[in-house]
């Protein structure tokens, strides 16, 4: 299998040699094992990264490669977005409507031969091997870019005599029949990445009614009740009419034209999809799309935080096929550690072992419920700081300290409930400058939105532990030294995004 060279622009991962030979002979290959065990960062900012894994399933090695290939920044097909996008209907429903259009005119035509009820049509690239087709397979491409695909369709039932895309997935191009190889093979040679894609959607004007998403069940929710209270009563002093909305409220989102999240985010959750809708409908949105992908997940922030010189708590990503040979981790890093699973929140999924025998028994648990886990040297202090930013600049500073009797700001019990220790709001003025230069780098790496950067001063210096997409803001916490002003940043900056949405469009 030929291997990659610093300077090629681009590179097929696949998870064996076999599959790169069958599928692309001759073509520059990669193993997913070896991507991610940080063999990627010597190939050439921009490369073209084809993933050709063999699942993309939540917390895969198909996941991660595409995951980690945008934090080197690299150009990844499918991103992952796009693999988020496409693993539920709900998520990408709201997006086919236009495509549902093409495909009647396309099926509609007098010179169109009969067709069955439903039929499906494998995608390779934007290229299908069936002719009447052949524009949408590329609309179909050019909105959810994945290499290979299946897309679903049907006539009639609740749609009358019209046809329309019952469902797209993404394909194991492993297991393509022999036949198709070719196919596959002469549309990835034809792949030009640097085509456009569709325009956007015009989107309507602006107007200043911002939703905010919550949920009034949450045990742990990013804002309590006092200060959802606060956003409205700031809302009226701005003539910023600010609603409460929660999950049911989906369908009437385009009543707003901005959407503020203080919920606990996820990928697999609606949280994510009021996130991807409000941006379709021309929304503002904090916390936006792409931040809940890059914040949600610790390995794409540890490879990100890494690549970029932002400095951290030792860390190191582990691999189930690792776990015979972790002596080298004794040497680096020495007991105890912390070993973490990517997508954990509020301490879950957040263990401290003393010993070898307790490390693999927590690797083994935590290998069970995702393909790679972090292993990262512990570093003790009284407190985290956690520093607000908001579009690339410091707003606020708290100081988060450890539970009672505990190595966590939060103690979590046989219950599930969390135990958290004192904390308080800190002056800017009164940070270490260190602090919050590396917060605000670490936070302009993700975006331009509303983050929470939590940090620990070490006998090294200020270290990043994570970029949080919702950080809290609480009354009587976070907004102990602003007051109502914390407030009116957030309001005052999600209006000016809908202002700037409503003048581009």
């Amino acid at each position: 299998m030929p291997r990659p060279r610093a300077g090629s622009r681009r590179l097929l991962l696949v998870e064996s040699a076999q599959d790169g030979q069958a599928l692309a002979p001759g073509a520059t290959c990669m193993t997913a094992a070896d991507f991610l065990d940080a063999a990627a960062p010597t190939l050439a900012p921009g490369t073209t990264i084809v993933n050709l894994c063999r699942s993309y399933k939540y917390l895969s090695l198909g996941y991660y490669c595409s995951l980690l290939a945008e934090a080197r920044g690299h150009r990844v097909y499918p991103s992952v977005k796009t693999i988020n996008d496409l693993s539920r209907k709900a998520a990408y429903s709201h997006e086919i409507d236009d495509l549902d259009h093409a495909l009647n005119r396309a099926l509609g035509g007098p010179d169109c031969r009969p067709m069955p009820s439903e039929f499906a049509m494998d995608i390779h690239f934007g290229s299908a091997d069936f002719a009447p087709l052949d524009a949408l397979a590329r609309r179909i491409f050019a909105t959810f870019p994945a290499p290979a695909m299946r897309a679903e369709f049907e006539r009639g039932g609740e749609h009358g005599g019209d046809w329309h895309i019952r469902a797209l997935r993404v394909l194991n191009v492993a297991a393509l029949e022999p036949h198709r190889h070719a196919l596959f093979g002469a549309a990835l040679q034809a792949f030009q990445p640097d085509a456009p894609a569709l325009p956007a959607s015009a989107r309507r004007g602006a107007r200043h009614h911002v939703a905010i998403l919550h949920d009034p069940d949450e045990a742990l929710p990013p804002s309590n009740r006092a200060a959802l209270d606060n956003f409205i009563r700031v809302g009226r002093e701005l003539d910023i009419h600010v609603a409460l909305i929660e999950k049911k409220d989906f369908a009437g989102l385009a009543r707003h034209d901005a959407l503020l999240i203080r919920e606990t985010t996820a990928i697999n959750h609606h949280t994510y999809l009021f996130a991807k809708q409000a941006e379709s409908e021309g929304l503002a949105v904090i916390d936006d799309a792409a931040s809940i992908l890059r914040c949600t997940n610790k390995i794409f922030l540890a490879d990100l935080l890494r690549l970029n010189g932002i400095p951290t708590p030792r860390t190191y990503v582990l691999q189930a096929g690792q776990l015979g040979d972790t002596q080298w981790l004794e040497r680096e890093i020495g007991y105890p550690m912390v070993m973490k699973v990517p997508d954990g929140a509020f301490s879950r999924g957040v263990s401290k072992v003393a010993d070898r025998a307790e490390f693999e028994r927590t690797a083994r648990e935590l290998l069970a419920q995702s393909s790679l886990i972090l292993v990262q040297e512990y570093l003790y202090t009284d407190f985290d700081w956690r520093i607000g930013v908001l579009n690339g600049e410091a707003i606020f500073a708290s100081q988060y300290y450890m539970s009672k009797g505990h190595w966590q700001v939060a103690k979590r019990g046989m219950d599930g409930k969390a135990e958290f220790g004192l904390s308080r709001a800190v002056p800017l003025e009164a940070v270490p400058a260190d602090i919050l230069d590396h917060a605000v780098r670490a936070a302009r790496l993700i975006g331009d939105s509303l983050y929470g950067v939590d940090m620990k001063m070490s006998a090294r210096g200020p270290v990043v532990i994570e970029v949080n997409d919702n950080p809290n803001i609480d009354a009587s916490n976070e907004d102990g030294v602003l007051g109502d002003e914390l407030y009116r940043m957030v309001l005052r900056d999600l209006t000016r995004r809908a202002d700037l949405l409503a003048r581009r469009h």
